[in-house]
């Protein structure tokens, strides 16, 4: 099971230390977790993630470029034709860029939407409905996962914290989670926005081994 913490801020370095799969990159500036800061140098085997929020195409390769991102999550409402445009235009550029589309669910969700992102997406990330693009701290039925009608690797996230070990270990011994590529932990492991608690990652991290092992 891989782990991505999203809404780096100041501590970027002592996560990084941690060796997560993936680090997630908030360009969306009305963010309280906006990333505007000088990117230090990384282990190469962690993949920096740019997340977007109806951004242009030409923002996010600005910022490809910049930040040498590895994926790219859109948190928008990004339609296939876009996430196709983007894709070619990646491809075009010979990059190696991931593609995340971001999918909001609460009490229920009509599956068919997956259905055009399925050949223009690498992967699908579902988080939890609410004010924000994302960030809002809290978790959907995650029970809703047992009607998941495709083969497409997800990313679950919305408000997974320290405390949901538990519910966690029963997700992944439970059909639904045959797709679940990655865990997304971001608000619940804070001090305050984009500043993470270290100690309480690296406990997770162990834990979620311990689980995945067994």
């Amino acid at each position: 099971m891989k782990l991505k913490v999203c809404g780096m801020g100041e501590n970027v370095l002592e996560v990084a230390g941690l060796l997560p799969d993936y680090l997630g990159f908030i360009f969306w500036e009305p963010s309280s977790r906006f990333f505007n800061l000088p990117l230090p140098d990384l282990n190469q085997n962690i993949e920096k993630v740019g997340v977007f929020v109806d951004a242009s195409i030409g923002e996010i390769l600005s910022k490809i470029s910049l930040y040498d991102l590895q994926a790219i999550q859109l948190h928008g409402k990004e339609s296939p034709q876009f996430c196709k445009s983007l894709k070619e235009e990646i491809l075009e550029r010979k990059l190696e860029i991931n593609i995340i589309k971001v999918f909001q669910l609460k009490d229920s969700f009509n599956f068919d939407k997956l259905l055009p992102f399925e050949r223009v997406c690498d992967f699908f990330l579902f988080d939890t409905k609410g004010k924000l693009p994302g960030g809002n701290g809290s978790q959907f039925n995650w029970s809703l996962l047992q009607n998941y009608p495709s083969k497409k690797p997800f990313f679950l996230s919305g408000g997974i914290g320290p405390n949901d070990l538990e519910k966690i270990d029963g997700f992944l011994k439970s059909p639904m989670a045959k797709y679940c590529y990655a865990l997304d932990i971001n608000s619940k492991f804070e001090k305050q926005p984009g500043v993470k608690k270290i100690a309480e990652i690296e406990s997770f991290i162990n834990k979620i081994s311990a689980i995945h092992k067994n």
